[in-house]
Parts: C-alpha cells; sequence; structure tokens
C-alpha cells in the first residue's frame, strides 16, 4: 500500500462485530481492526458486504467508518459506500473523506438491473467526491456485470482507479490488463486468489484474514511475489475456507471461523440466518484443521 495507492495491498473487508442484542459493539470494532493491521494486513474496507452495512442505521454506517479511522488511520482505511440512489453513495464517499478516508469502494447501481448509461452516471456521480473509487464488480449479487470494455470505459473517463474482480471469471484479468492497463486489479473472492496475483494483481480486498490473518497475508505476499513454493502448499491448506467466501453465507461462515480462532465474530444481523448443521460442521472443521496446522 502507498498514500497514493491506498488501495493496494492486503485490505480486509471486516466484519462487524455485534453484541447479544445486535447492537454495534464499536469497542471490539476499533480493536479488530488495529488487530488485523497488526497481523501485517495493509488497511480495512468497512461498510463492504462482510460488514453487513445494508442493515445498518446511517448513524452506526458513519461511526463504523470512524471508528476504522480512529483505530487504524484514515490512509489504511477504505469504505464501501454503496447504496440504491447515487447522490446517496455520494454522501457516503464525502463522508468518508471528512472521515480522513483516501479512496472508497462503490458497486454499480444495485437496485435494479441498471444500463450501461446508468453505470456511467452512477460512478461519475460518485467521482466528483473528489475521493479515488474502486469499482467492486459483483455481478452475481447485483445483476450488472461490471466487463472489462465497460471497465476500460470508466477508468478511460477518470472515474476509477481499481477493480475489485469478483466474478470469478479469471480470464478478465488480461482482458482487463489490455483495455485499461493502468486500472488496478483487485482480488475480490478469496477462492481465486493466487490465479489473480499471478495475473497481476495489485491488492485483495479480502474476507478471510479476519480470522487468519497471518496465513492469508504470507499467502498473498508469496503469490503476488512470484513465489509458488510458498504459495501454493498455503493456498490448497487454505482453500477449504477461502472458497466460502463465494457462498451465500460467506458472512456467517467468516465469524463461526472468527469464534473458533479466538476472536469475536458473533451474531449476524436479520435476514441472514444461522448456518445449518452441515454447514456449520463444515466451517468448523475446515478452520480447526487450518489452526492445527498453525495457520492463524
Amino acid at each position: 500500500m502507498t498514500d497514493h495507492h491506498p488501495w493496494r495491498g492486503v485490505l480486509v473487508a471486516t466484519a462487524l462485530p455485534l453484541n447479544d442484542d445486535l447492537s454495534v459493539d464499536y469497542d471490539r470494532y476499533a480493536e479488530h481492526c488495529a488487530w488485523l493491521v497488526g497481523n501485517g494486513c495493509d488497511g480495512v474496507v468497512p461498510n463492504g458486504s462482510l460488514g453487513e452495512y445494508q442493515v445498518l442505521t446511517p448513524e452506526e454506517r458513519a461511526r463504523v467508518v470512524e471508528t476504522a479511522v480512529a483505530a487504524v488511520g484514515g490512509e489504511r482505511v477504505m469504505p464501501g459506500v454503496a447504496a440504491y440512489g447515487s447522490a446517496e453513495a455520494r454522501r457516503w464517499a464525502e463522508q468518508a473523506g471528512e472521515a480522513g478516508c483516501r479512496a472508497v469502494m462503490l458497486l454499480p447501481p444495485n437496485a435494479y438491473r441498471a444500463d450501461e448509461r446508468s453505470v456511467l452516471a452512477h460512478y461519475a456521480e460518485v467521482a466528483r467526491s473528489g475521493l479515488p473509487v474502486v469499482a467492486y464488480n459483483n455481478p452475481i449479487d447485483t445483476k450488472v456485470d461490471l466487463v472489462p470494455e465497460l471497465l476500460a470505459r470508466l477508468h478511460g473517463e477518470g472515474y476509477i482507479r481499481g477493480v475489485k474482480e469478483f466474478s470469478g471469471d479469471v480470464r478478465r484479468a488480461y482482458r482487463i490488463a489490455e483495455l485499461a492497463p493502468e486500472l488496478d486489479l483487485l482480488i475480490g473472492a478469496d477462492d481465486v486468489l493466487l490465479e489473480l496475483a499471478v495475473a497481476g494483481a495489485k491488492g485483495w480486498v479480502a474476507g478471510y484474514p479476519n480470522a487468519l490473518p497471518r496465513a492469508c497475508v504470507e499467502l498473498y505476499r508469496a503469490a503476488v511475489g512470484g513465489d509458488p513454493g510458498t504459495a501454493l502448499p498455503l493456498y490448497r491448506q487454505l482453500h477449504p475456507l477461502l472458497r466460502w467466501d463465494s457462498q451465500v453465507e460467506f458472512v456467517q461462515a467468516i465469524k463461526l471461523s472468527m469464534d473458533i480462532a479466538g476472536r469475536h465474530g458473533g451474531p449476524c444481523r436479520p435476514p441472514r440466518a444461522a448456518l445449518l448443521p452441515g454447514q456449520e460442521a463444515a466451517v468448523r472443521a475446515a478452520t480447526e484443521k487450518a489452526l492445527a496446522a498453525g495457520l492463524g
């Protein structure tokens, strides 16, 4: 991570610790952000999907950003600013700037299946906040696909500086590099980390470091550093967990792994329901195996 590219490196899409009454535990969240950075992560991404931003009040959402900045410094915080309306997303970007953040992450319009003109207008509006914008391509959940040609146009217009790529299609990395060589590719799904790192990714917006930061950072550094002898065995060991990041129940799975690893994962707000017994058993077994192997 650098001052000019604060989205580079391992940025953890932070899970949000909740109390038993489902209120936000801000003190514990501050401690978690500091713990992640202390264990080698470059920064945090509050108010992403993993942070359950959709079910936070505006007051909670703003305070989460302020808490992260107070804990690790604004240069290490890249909040998600997704919203149904472009004006609202821009306001969240402005709030991030006022809090001291150096960049924001933005989904395309996600209230409906937006066309290309709407996507361009959405990113143009948020770019007016003055902060660098990292696009977040998640066609699985948003039904809007930021294909390489559209990303190149967004970048060419000056609206985005990077993209968190969550499509799972690792072939896109090469097309993006051809069409927009200055656009930074960020790994968006934990279970394609090695493939996108080899393809030239400059960062990782990561889920599983919430539970196992040191092992995940070691994996990322080896993968982007051209050390397959270290990266591949680690990737094989961690993949039974990393693949949960691409499942519907990713928040619950990562929070459970945090609990098992001695962190506070805790509950999720509705409508997210608890893992089914078979899912819980699978996450528990994979987490315990990783911990027993010394991966933390």
